[in-house]
């Protein structure tokens, strides 16, 4: 195993957990008979989700003559109070035996050397052939080991309000480039007053801001901003320039809801009031949109959600780039390195990645199958926008990165914030180059 290390922030904290629950250490070994795993869920739809799967398992296992059995530990938190509780369970050796944890946390924990690599069990599965080759680029680390397996997937695209759009008279067919779209936005603010479009920005946004805004235009019209070879970021290279040069033509037209980007919980006023009163008519959302956000038991339903929305591709940025979908692999699921029950924690993890159970929290969740063999299964294979989330997922853009993604993500946030606030983009760009090269440190920048 690699030499453990915090990063410094949860060095003080990590040393003071002595009062966590110890959650994998000191239990018993598979070899000396019943098992019983943990899993962690902190989000009241994936508690509901896994619990349902886990008496299946457990009734599987029993078939198989396996007596494994699981303890669902359900502790509502958010993204940043996981990361530090589980950061300090990961460091004294008493996570729990499986994590379901996202891209940023599996990037950080395996290079820290808390997670198991899963590359000998995948090989022995049948089940991992099925996987999108772009999936498994996407789950493989920089020391070329696979440490989480995707409990779902989705693609990032424009959403946006085909009956609103239809009715003022403004095309709806795909937008070709950026300049295209701006100037339909143009059109529909100068008949409506509204500021059209949100992609998230600023520092209120949080890891949004990079992963589900500014990313997904860098990765499709510049996919050399991260050397996988040397793992450093190229600060120096075009993309970073021309995103933010379009951040700042956003915020010139007065098509981006500035105030409402500034303040506290963005998404709420925009995402979840002002797309589906009609206010804002085009928003950048991930698969998932479709259930968690508008869908009947979502935060904010739209009647009528699949007749009065719809989505384009990302349209290209720079000259020559086509329109794209940018790849989500969203949550995975992951081994405690430290968990003696690897193998036990294996079948729970191979259990809930294929067929009726991992439909079923594939429709919980509003997630694409990160599978090709989940089409005619059911409930997944009565959803058409999550299939055609799959289908888009095939051939989806996504660039895959390491180290500082976390350091990326404030510098971006900062820099976009500057724009909000009047800055150019060439302004922005230069104090994200000086933000990110002190954040990230001499070893991660490339030469």
């Amino acid at each position: 195993m690699k030499r453990k290390y915090l990063v410094a922030a949860f060095t003080a904290t990590a040393v003071a957990a002595a009062g966590l629950t110890g959650c994998s250490a000191g239990g018993t070994d598979e070899s000396d008979g019943p098992v019983t795993i943990t899993i962690m869920e902190t989000k009241q739809t994936n508690i509901d989700a896994i619990g349902k799967e886990i008496p299946g398992f457990e009734a599987e296992m029993a078939a198989q003559g396996k007596d494994i059995k699981v303890e669902l530990i359900a502790d509502k938190l958010t993204d940043e109070q996981f990361m530090t509780k589980m950061t300090q369970q990961l460091a004294a050796g008493q996570a729990p035996d499986v994590l379901d944890i996202g891209e940023n946390m599996a990037i950080s924990w395996a290079s820290a050397g808390y997670l198991a690599p899963l590359d000998e069990q995948l090989d022995a599965w049948d089940g991992w052939e099925h996987y999108y080759p772009a999936v498994k680029e996407a789950m493989t680390r920089q020391d070329g080991k696979i440490y989480s397996i995707p409990s779902g997937a989705g693609v990032l695209n424009l959403f946006y309000r085909k009956d609103i759009l239809t009715e003022l008279g403004i095309d709806t067919s795909q937008p070709a480039t950026w300049d295209e779209l701006i100037e339909r936005l143009v059109a529909v603010k100068d008949a409506t007053g509204d500021t059209p479009i949100v992609v998230p920005a600023g520092t209120a946004w949080g890891g949004g801001t990079w992963g589900e805004g500014f990313q997904p235009l860098l990765g499709g019209t510049d996919k050399d901003y991260y050397d996988a070879e040397t793992d450093t970021w190229d600060l120096e290279s075009p993309g970073w320039l021309a995103v933010f040069e379009l951040y700042a033509d956003l915020v010139e037209n007065d098509l981006l809801p500035v105030q409402d980007l500034q303040n506290p919980n963005p998404w709420e006023p925009t995402k979840y009031t002002k797309f589906p009163e009609g206010d804002i008519q085009v928003a950048a959302q991930g698969t998932w949109g479709w259930k968690f956000d508008w869908g009947p038991d979502g935060a904010a339903p739209i009647d009528g959600l699949t007749d009065r929305v719809a989505t384009w591709q990302w349209p290209g940025l720079r000259s020559g780039d086509e329109p794209y979908g940018w790849s989500s692999t969203g949550g995975g699921y992951a081994i405690s390195a430290d968990s003696d029950k690897k193998e036990a924690a294996f079948e729970f993890i191979k259990y809930l990645s294929s067929g009726k159970p991992l439909a079923e929290q594939l429709v919980a969740s509003g997630a694409a199958s990160a599978r090709d063999d989940l089409d005619d299964v059911a409930p997944y294979s009565e959803e058409p926008q999550l299939l055609q989330a799959g289908e888009d997922l095939a051939d989806s853009v996504f660039v895959v990165t390491g180290d500082g993604a976390s350091q990326i993500g404030q510098a971006v946030a900062t820099a976009t914030e500057m724009i909000l606030s009047g800055a150019s983009g060439q302004e922005a760009y230069d104090a994200f180059v000086a933000d990110a090269t002190d954040l990230l440190g001499p070893n991660l920048v490339k030469k």
